[in-house]
């Protein structure tokens, strides 16, 4: 009996303008990012022609307004393209995802009018950009961070060290969170936006990494770095609201990349097991390697629901925290599981680099740490659950 692929049911089916969306990227993905994605991750570089396209396709303007150039389009369409984008390269899709999800959306809710009319256009049209929250000391306790800001005549300016930021080697603007009142605490935290050539500023160190290579994560320095007035992203003391709201928004995107990755590694399964031949017939005639791609599927589409469902609920401004935690949870877990399973299936073959499965397996590891790690997502169920 041959291996079938099964159409994703009805419970996951999209409007009419997300599957427009769907399958414009797939088709892009497959054409233009498959043939990059083992030479990017190789010389752990994202290639620039690849980024402009992007902007090209409206896909790092997804929910900004189209009056300010943007696509207009929606949350739950932001998810879906991150999980196509990383069907082929994770690494492209958390460029995306950091961009729409963290980025884009925190200007449009909290900046002003001049904020927006400046840095919306560039952001749809071709300026990358990074959300700068985590230090050293700073990751799971993401308050403890001890970049400081202090006031300076009509500015204001920013001492300080931020680590494993995304996107930092391509972004030109980049929402800094810097304490301006350390006797306050978390209160004291501010939101700024820092544009790349601002004096005192620079991009430090590119991280040599596992998985999504292509990705930069770079170090990010601040030694006296002047930043206007103008530029505090929503007001004074206020951006811990601006940090939470944005990564339980960011946490989904992150379950889109890990649904996306292990429905990438799934289907290479899929084609390999129908042409491996041993003992005479395709190894997926066999009950033990069909049992394997059962368990997976249904894991996979257990996960991808868990995604949607948060995202449905953020769209209708309904409560969604816990279904995020959850979301983004079972994913980057499930995501793992997967991947190590197709390696698997390959045999001697998923442990090289000829075959994507081995990039997918190592890209997945990175889905239980950023963006809170699984520990994290756990203890915000538990406390909700217990409240």
């Amino acid at each position: 009996m041959a291996v079938m692929d099964l159409e994703r049911p009805a419970l996951t089916a999209l409007s009419d303008e997300e599957g427009m969306f769907r399958d414009m990227v797939r088709q892009f993905s497959e054409e233009r990012i498959a043939p990059l994605a083992h030479d990017m991750d190789r010389d752990a570089r994202m290639d620039r022609a690849l980024i402009a396209e992007l902007f090209g396709l409206g896909l790092m303007g997804i929910e900004i307004p189209e009056q300010h150039g943007g696509a207009g389009a929606s949350f739950f369409t932001s998810v879906i393209v991150v999980e196509e984008l990383s069907r082929v390269d994770p690494a492209v899709g958390v460029l995306v995802d950091v961009q729409n999800t963290l980025v884009d959306t925190a200007i449009a809710r909290y900046g002003d009018d001049d904020q927006r009319a400046r840095y919306l256009p560039r952001l749809a049209s071709d300026v990358v950009g990074a959300y700068a929250l985590s230090e050293a000391g700073s990751g799971s306790d993401a308050f403890a961070l001890r970049t400081r800001a202090r006031q300076d005549g009509d500015g204001w300016v920013l001492d300080g060290t931020k680590l494993w930021i995304t996107n930092g080697d391509e972004a030109e603007l980049f929402i800094v969170f810097a304490n301006v009142d350390p006797a306050q605490g978390y209160k004291g935290i501010t939101a700024f936006l820092v544009e790349r050539d601002f004096a005192g500023f620079a991009v430090g160190k590119k991280e040599d990494k596992l998985g999504i290579r292509a990705s930069s994560t770079t170090e990010l320095s601040f030694d006296g770095c002047r930043v206007p007035a103008a530029n505090v992203l929503g007001d004074v003391g206020k951006g811990y609201k601006i940090a939470i709201e944005q990564l339980n928004e960011g946490r989904i995107g992150i379950g889109a990349q890990m649904i996306g990755l292990a429905q990438g590694a799934l289907d290479h399964t899929l084609r390999y097991v129908r042409e491996r031949q041993q003992f005479g017939r395709p190894i997926g005639d066999f009950q033990g390697v069909q049992f394997q791609i059962a368990e997976m599927r249904t894991e996979l589409e257990a996960a991808r629901l868990l995604v949607y469902n948060a995202a449905r609920l953020k769209e209708a401004n309904r409560p969604f925290l816990g279904e995020a935690a959850m979301a983004k949870l079972y994913a980057s877990e499930a995501a793992q599981r997967i991947a190590s399973t197709c390696v698997d299936l390959h045999g001697g073959y998923g442990f090289t680099k000829e075959y994507p499965v081995e990039k997918l397996y190592r890209d997945a590891k990175i889905g239980t740490i950023y963006e809170g790690t699984s520990n994290m997502q756990k203890q915000t169920i538990a406390k909700l659950m217990l409240r």
